[in-house]
């Protein structure tokens, strides 16, 4: 079953006639995604929060950091925003940013980490690697608590966001939480994931799209059976920090990252999967469209404040 606000979506985007993703550039998908999100996103539907400032990692990527109302210290979210690894930016993903920000009530720094093909794999897992390490280094300059810092991030920001907590398993300061919202988790993958059929097509991402992005992302030289890319590949998922994974029905990704978040439970780690039946991917970014992603959106948010 469909949202039906999504489904009327759905249509008028059928009906602008729109390139898919798949068969242009990569700059033509950035231009596309941030008229359909930037340009298309009513400024009403943006969560106000605190404050925002633009700053920088020392020798890492470019952040945008959200204060929420009142003071501190708070939980602290690093932000990775999805987008295939190709497309999206501090932009694009602003309310999601403050939509956490403002209801989970924590500071929540987005990375602008670089993006392929230009910078293929690993290099935007290096730049969040280096800005999760900042601010588990920075917790208080920022405002947050050192004990409750969380990464999270959507699709392609779902699986950085993994890969940087298996990286980060050992280092102290740790992670005290992972959202993982409709990750991709699987590059290497035989086909047996029922959903990738299921929702080829006429779901907004594809599964054209989805091997397009994978293959930009991982250039000519990268395997991608790593584990730092097909995180559902790590070979031991122990000792991670408890994990929300958020699925929807109708999304190619929804049983990879069920899969997933089923292997972190046999590895020990607490884990809360929320399963969304009528929505798509990328629900996250869709609450000005769909009172059913307001509502999926705040249980989200909720379960992440109940978490940290």
């Amino acid at each position: 079953m469909l949202d039906p606000d999504i489904a009327g979506m759905l249509q008028m985007l059928e009906s602008l006639g729109a390139p898919a993703i798949s068969d242009g550039t990569p700059e033509q998908a950035r231009a596309g995604f941030r008229t359909l999100t930037v340009d298309m996103r009513p400024a009403e539907a943006l969560a106000q929060v605190g404050s925002v400032e633009d700053s920088q990692v020392p020798d890492g990527p470019p952040i945008r950091v959200y204060r929420p109302e009142g003071d501190g210290p708070v939980p602290t979210i690093a932000f990775l925003h999805g987008g295939g690894f190709v497309i999206g930016d501090l932009d694009t993903h602003d309310d999601h940013a403050r939509l956490l920000c403002r209801d989970v009530n924590a500071v929540v720094v987005s990375v602008d980490y670089r993006l392929a093909p230009e910078h293929p794999f690993p290099a935007p897992l290096d730049d969040c690697l280096a800005a999760v390490r900042w601010v588990l280094s920075h917790t208080g300059e920022l405002g947050g608590d050192a004990a409750r810092v969380a990464v999270g991030g959507d699709s392609a920001g779902g699986n950085l966001s993994a890969a940087v907590s298996l990286a980060l398993r050992d280092e102290k300061p740790g992670l005290a939480a992972q959202l993982l919202l409709y990750p991709a988790v699987d590059f290497a993958s035989d086909g047996n994931y029922p959903s990738r059929v299921e929702n080829a097509t006429g779901m907004f991402l594809t599964s054209d799209d989805m091997a397009w992005f994978g293959a930009q992302y991982l250039g000519d030289g990268a395997d991608g059976a790593d584990p730092r890319a097909s995180v559902v590949n790590a070979p031991d998922l122990s000792g991670l920090p408890p994990a929300i994974v958020a699925v929807a029905g109708n999304d190619p990704l929804r049983d990879e990252g069920l899969a997933y978040a089923e292997a972190l439970e046999k590895a020990g780690v607490p884990t809360q999967v929320l399963r969304f039946d009528t929505m798509i991917h990328g629900f996250f970014g869709l609450g000005h469209v769909s009172a059913g992603a307001r509502e999926a959106n705040a249980k989200i948010c909720a379960d992440l404040k109940t978490l940290l």
